[in-house]
């Protein structure tokens, strides 16, 4: 090969790796300033849409599974996405463990529609509007009602994920009906609510009924009268 098309050839090369180490340091330079403002929370208190620190490396929460096998110690069994080269993993955290959540700039929205699977918000300040993928949301849009104000985490000025509130009001849109003499003791049946997320209530719990879901767990609190 002439030595020409080599010296391109490496040129372009060494062009890619510079672009590609100033692309990786600013990222770096943005987590080292993120790292410095921390706070501890406990894995059981992990839900969709949280930013964390895990091995040097920020992860937005995709989805939690709170696991209590038998007599064995209960887990959190999450899945997560890198926020640096956006790959996906699985993770389990013994649930007595302490998890590192990166505090970053949070401002409110309102969530107001989706379209596909594309879901839109909007600055309750400026009104100004924003969208956000299925993808980069994971789980969290199954507590997505319309009207319902969320904050949005921020990245480098990029909306990486979404801190819901603790519980969410919801409405059941089908489940078994109600059994005769049911009581809260009884065994749980599952209800599809009207985001399409799956949860399990009370017998006594009716179509049509709203009720309160624990959004770190996807757990039926209670009844909303």
């Amino acid at each position: 090969m002439p030595r020409v098309i080599l010296d391109a050839a490496w040129f372009q090369a060494s062009r890619n790796f510079r672009k590609l180490k100033s692309t990786y340091g600013a990222f770096d330079a943005g987590l080292a300033g993120v790292t410095q403002n921390m706070s501890n929370v406990k894995a059981t208190q992990l839900r969709p849409g949280m930013v964390i620190q895990h091995e040097g490396q920020l992860y937005s929460i995709f989805s939690v599974d709170h696991r209590t096998p038998g007599n064995k110690r209960g887990s959190m069994q999450t899945r997560m996405r890198n926020l640096r080269t956006g790959s996906i993993i699985d993770y389990r955290f013994r649930a007595e463990e302490f998890v590192d959540r990166a505090i970053l700039d949070e401002v409110e929205f309102e969530y107001l529609y989706s379209e596909g699977d594309d879901f839109h918000f909007m600055n309750t300040k400026n009104y100004e509007q924003m969208q956000m993928s299925r993808e980069e949301l994971g789980e969290t849009v199954y507590y997505l009602i319309p009207s319902t104000l969320v904050k949005v985490e921020f990245f480098e000025e990029k909306a990486i994920g979404v801190d819901l509130p603790d519980t969410m009001d919801m409405k059941v849109i089908q489940t078994e009906p109600t059994l005769q003499k049911a009581t809260a003791s009884a065994v749980m049946k599952p209800a599809t609510l009207e985001t399409g997320l799956v949860v399990q209530v009370p017998p006594f719990v009716n179509e049509g009924d709203r009720i309160k879901v624990d959004t770190s767990e996807a757990r039926y609190v209670q009844r909303v009268e």
